[in-house]
């Protein structure tokens, strides 16, 4: 694989070359219910297992397969674990086992770890499967010492097993556990969802038909109130907040006003655990007759089931499942007596380690607060991304009657800027309707800057935007052009349409018009309003951002082909893919959809490489086709060096691979750009925009004196971006220091720590700094300023 790790700099970095494995014994599990990308967990803890130098073992059928011990505990290979990223549920199985839970199981599950010197064991499942691996922990030197009396063991192997060692993923669609933003399995179970939805959402608005969709959720409404945001349902119910006294009759008032509006179609989530105030379940076919009694609305029930188990796991659940195997070897290979049991968790876009039993603790308390009818409480113990979910959703909902709106008197324009990305129609939608609830009168710029200066502006109201968050592409109508020439005429729209405050929802482009229009408020006071923009592009190119809405997507997409690619060689043997990606300069594209596809070389730009590392990587591939792996995959991304074209490297891999393996290539192109948005997409321009509005009306609160706004500070021409755990607002002048303007790149991306893991898990020797490595922390109740708030997506 190509050159080195990013940009050189003071080295004060901890390189993991110096936690060995030599010597020592891993097992992996998974526990309790399945999830998609859990397979991507397993292959990553072996991989970086046999990477380290340890030995290490599959535990079939969870803790059944440990207690039961014999042909259930197998040493696991690199070659074990190969085309398992792109399986759902578990190809090790999982298993719910009666028996751990009594000593005399525990005291079985220990001699057969003795046995085979295993002392290091990653458990992959939910809070229960973790609680036990917790217990297990506890009484080990307890166990070992009646392993001794009962002669099962020799003192020798209780001296060399002395300690276990535990770390935990959470694998679980609810993403019912505190301590992690999102657990694996819960973006996939989304996927499912949404796919549902929209489906249904065609024959539903074909015939006027309300829709009561059940979807998982027994303890936690988080599905049930992603998939009502993703989807902008018309009512959602969940066990963390049940509906007052007299919801029936508000939520028919609601229906019925919607169909006044010409709404085809109502949706209506129920998450199966939904409860009202009196601790009495809200089933589908309850809210069906209500609806068919009161309204008469022909309506129709769909229980989701298993369905959201299942099926392959979508991108962002692999990348990390494959961040968290990494990251937990390394927490095993560093834990010592005194380090407690802990699990690794996902915060904003960064991982973290928790002592497990502080978060099997604050989930359990959720459970309490329930029972105890504090769903406030419980709300606030679930954290800050359901939090944030909830808040998005109330503000959106309009389950608040829209007559009682404050009027505010300010008028707000809203553009997109630059290619489309899908999840920007999500995005405008959640900008216009805040801004409404905030009071103010909402405008919509088409085209981008070249129809604000041609004056294309009309007023959008809410009914306006209706089922825009499925919809891909750009509703609005985006342009590349900048607004430099157009300054006149764009000043001149300004003050025709009485614009106070401007949203600007985009890419590279939309930055960089955003700092043309800030710099010239000394010449033109129209300017001279609060002005944000969102990163809205697939190639997540954006200073001041890890994230962009549309990446998401668009790596779905990179990924979903790369998958059917590897499938259609399943017949042929030994064959290597070229594929080329999009991105511009910016690598991000072709390696986090090389991490997810499981790649095994990406070419970049910000990774300069040569023919010699061509060379190596055609070798590097000529040895993996010795072994039962007689498939590869490279992706390169389109403009990572102008002459080593993707032609070039495939003419040269078919050259060098001639009798060893026959390639074939493909350019990916606009479909990276098209499609429905992702969940994930849905969701984050929901928030963000709902985020960025809510700031626009402060900061015109702040900047309105005298009758009219005006403010030329520099904090209010902003970026709204994801930094590791926080959303912040940051200056778009401060961010030119942080730019490379010529390849429309930031100076340093975060994701370039992403590359050493993708190389190490495609068998490449390399250097893997972990000083950013999850560090043990606690699970925290402490609120944040406002100022960052933590970036709960």
């Amino acid at each position: 694989m190509a050159g080195v790790t990013g940009p050189k700099r003071q080295d004060t970095r901890k390189f993991f070359e110096n936690l060995s494995g030599a010597g020592k014994s891993i097992a992996v599990l998974t526990s309790g219910g399945d999830a998609q990308g859990m397979n991507g967990a397993v292959r990553a803890v072996v991989r970086m297992g046999i990477y380290v130098g340890a030995k290490v073992y599959f535990i079939h059928e969870g803790y059944q397969g440990m207690v039961d011990g014999g042909d259930y505990i197998k040493e696991a290979t690199w070659e074990s674990v190969s085309s398992v990223l792109q399986v759902g549920g578990t190809v090790i199985g999982s298993a719910r086992c009666k028996e751990f839970r009594t000593h005399e199981g525990r005291l079985k599950a220990a001699h057969n770890l003795v046995q085979r010197g295993i002392t290091y064991l990653c458990v992959i499942g939910g809070d229960g499967s973790l609680t036990g691996a917790n217990l297990f922990r506890e009484e080990w030197s307890g166990l070992l010492n009646e392993l001794i009396e009962q002669g099962l063991i020799d003192e020798e192997a209780a001296k060399s097993n002395s300690e276990l060692h535990i770390v935990g993923m959470v694998g679980s669609i609810d993403n019912d556990f505190c301590g992690t933003d999102m657990t694996i399995g819960t973006d996939s179970a989304l996927h499912r969802i949404i796919e549902v939805v929209d489906a249904i959402m065609t024959t539903a608005q074909s015939h006027q038909r309300t829709f009561v969709l059940e979807v998982m959720g027994r303890h936690c409404g988080y599905l049930a109130l992603v998939s009502a945001l993703a989807c902008g349902a018309d009512w959602v119910f969940i066990p963390e907040m049940p509906p007052e006294d007299g919801w029936e009759e508000n939520m028919c008032q609601k229906l019925s006003e919607n169909r006044a509006d010409k709404k085809r179609l109502n949706i209506i989530i129920v998450a199966e655990g939904a409860i009202d105030s009196h601790n009495k379940a809200i089933t589908p076919d309850y809210i069906k007759d209500l609806v068919v009694s009161q309204l008469g609305f022909d309506t129709r029930v769909t229980i989701l089931g298993h369905v959201q188990r299942g099926g392959t796991p979508s991108a962002f659940d692999r990348i990390l499942a494959s961040r968290m195997g990494v990251e937990a070897v390394l927490a095993l290979l560093e834990a010592s007596t005194d380090t407690p049991a802990c699990v690794v968790s996902l915060v904003g876009n960064q991982a973290v380690r928790l002592p497990l039993m502080e978060c099997v603790q604050m989930t359990q308390e959720v459970q309490k607060a329930m029972d105890e009818k504090k769903f406030d409480e419980a709300v606030r113990l679930r954290g800050r991304s359901f939090e944030h979910n909830l808040t998005t959703y109330r503000l959106l909902s309009s389950q608040t009657a829209r007559t009682d709106l404050p009027n505010s008197t300010f008028n707000v324009a809203v553009m997109n800027v630059g290619a489309p990305a899908a999840g920007m129609n999500a995005a405008v939608r959640s900008a216009v309707r805040v801004g409404i609830t905030e009071g103010h009168k909402m405008f919509a710029v088409n085209d981008g800057f070249e129809g604000f200066y041609k004056g294309q502006i009309k007023e959008i109201k809410w009914g306006d935007v209706g089922g825009w968050t499925g919809q891909g592409g750009s509703l609005l109508g985006t342009k590349r052009t900048l607004p430099a020439e157009h300054l006149d005429k764009i000043a001149e729209q300004m003050r025709i349409h009485s614009i106070n405050a401007l949203l600007v929802i985009g890419g590279f482009e939309a930055y960089v018009g955003l700092l043309e229009l800030s710099s010239a408020r000394d010449k033109y006071a129209e300017f001279c309003v609060p002005m944000v923009m969102i990163p809205a592009t697939v190639s997540n190119n954006i200073p001041g951002s890890d994230l962009s809405i549309g990446s998401d997507t668009a790596l779905n997409a990179i990924t979903d082909t790369c998958d059917r690619i590897k499938q259609s060689a399943s017949g042929t043997k030994r064959r290597v893919f070229i594929i080329e990606t999009m991105g511009g300069y910016c690598g991000y594209l072709a390696t986090v959809g090389g991490l997810a596809a499981g790649a095994d070389t990406v070419y970049i730009y910000e990774e300069p490489f040569d023919i010699r590392d061509l060379q190596a990587n055609v070798e590097h591939l000529t040895q993996k086709m010795k072994t039962s792996i007689q498939r590869g995959l490279v992706l390169r991304n389109e403009n990572c060096n102008e002459n080593f074209t993707t032609d070039f490297i495939y003419q040269l891999y078919s050259e060098e691979g001639r009798g060893v393996f026959d390639c074939r290539k493909n350019i990916l192109g606009h479909m990276q750009q098209g499609g429905a948005p992702s969940p994930f997409d849905r969701n984050f321009g929901t928030k963000v925009a709902a985020k960025a509005i809510q700031w626009i009306t402060r900061t015109l609160k702040e900047s309105y004196k005298e009758g009219r706004v005006y403010t030329n500070s520099e904090d209010t021409a902003c970026l709204l971006g994801m930094r590791r755990r926080a959303m912040v607002f940051q200056p778009v002048a401060q961010l030119r220091e942080e730019t490379d303007f010529v390849h429309r790149i930031p100076k340093e991306q975060w994701w370039l720590k992403l590359r050493p893991l993708m190389k190490i898990l495609a068998k490449y020797k390399t250097s893997y700094d972990v000083s950013d490595a999850g560090q043990l922390e606690h699970v925290t109740r402490v609120r944040p300023k406002e100022k960052e708030t933590p970036a709960a997506i």
